[in-house]
């Protein structure tokens, strides 16, 4: 079989993830104390107790994402002599995990992306207000459709296109589900919107519009630290998530990962690319099994799905692989 390694995003996180990691492997300890050395704090406590509303914050929940996803792989590597460069055809990781995809791979040390994260973090949620930007979930809908339902949404009453209210794709998830981003009032009307066509929309508990032209401030900041962090060439491509092409080269993936804070997710196009370029197996390293399940809605039966974020997930995969 032929592996993607691909890699969760915010929204997979629940307190106790990584726990038991910790608890059976020395390897998994290990990641989780350069995350907590490097951060100073005591993330894996965090994460392992709770509580929730603080381990949701996109500040700690990206890093603590990346942790867990690298303590499986090291995991894979010391109790099963699992490598990726061996084992994996590409990497792809949605969102942050796209960060996690780079340092499995090699191109970022664990200790730089759990710096990177942290700053994301922060610079996203100050990007906008509290309560200014809002993020809806529109189920049944296809990217243009969705592209169409913004378009009408980000007119203000009677049709008059206020000029000032943002509202996007944010994520384009496959299957019928995409995430739109923007200003509070533009994602109540593009739900509004959906429901006239008759589709189902429901806004998203999330604390700020990500993955929207709302974000520019966070990119800019993405943009100043990436141009410092060390990259090296991934071991296997990234199949990036604003191009859902192959990405290897440092400067390109710098740039991609700006654009990445304010463009849209393309991870239905990504499983597609993957599909393409003879991928028959992905394989879901970290906290939960969301990317698993959207997988099994994009890609055709019979492709393998695993997901490991457990020691017992860890055992069924090193028999798979």
């Amino acid at each position: 079989m032929v592996h993607a390694f691909i890699f969760p995003g915010q929204g997979s996180q629940a307190v106790g993830m990584g726990r038991d990691l910790a608890a059976a492997f020395p390897a998994a300890r290990e990641v989780f104390q350069e995350v907590d050395d490097t951060l100073g704090q005591s993330l894996s406590r965090l994460m392992f107790e709770g509580p929730e509303e603080t381990l949701t914050l996109t500040e700690n929940a990206q890093p603590a994402l990346m942790a867990v996803s690298l303590a499986v792989l090291r995991v894979l590597e010391r109790e099963g002599g699992i490598t990726l460069a061996d084992r994996a055809a590409v990497v792809a990781g949605h969102s942050l995990g796209e960060y996690s995809a780079l340092a499995a791979a090699g191109a970022l040390e664990i200790a730089e992306t759990a710096r990177l994260l942290r700053l994301r973090g922060q610079a996203m949620q100050r990007a906008v207000a509290p309560g200014a930007g809002a993020m809806a979930a529109l189920l049944g809908v296809e990217r243009d459709a969705a592209e169409a339902i913004c378009a009408a949404a980000a007119e203000g009453p009677e049709g008059e296109v206020t000029g000032r209210e943002v509202v996007q794709p944010a994520n384009d998830n496959g299957g019928g589900q995409v995430v739109i981003s923007g200003h509070a009032g533009a994602v109540e009307r593009a739900i509004l919107e959906a429901k006239a066509r008759g589709k189902r929309a429901m806004k998203l508990p999330v604390s700020a519009p990500f993955h929207c032209a709302l974000m520019a401030p966070a990119a800019d900041a993405m943009a100043e630290a990436l141009a410092h962090a060390t990259l090296m060439p991934p071991v296997v491509p990234l199949i990036a998530n604003v191009t859902a092409a192959k990405a290897t080269d440092p400067a390109e993936i710098r740039e991609l990962l700006v654009r990445q804070v304010t463009e849209t997710v393309r991870w239905r196009e990504s499983v597609l690319a993957m599909l393409a370029l003879g991928i028959d197996s992905f394989v879901e390293l970290g906290a939960g099994k969301v990317l698993s399940g959207l997988v099994r809605r994009i890609a055709p039966a019979g492709t393998a799905t695993a997901a490991a974020g457990t020691p017992a997930e860890i055992e069924a995969l090193l028999k798979l692989l």
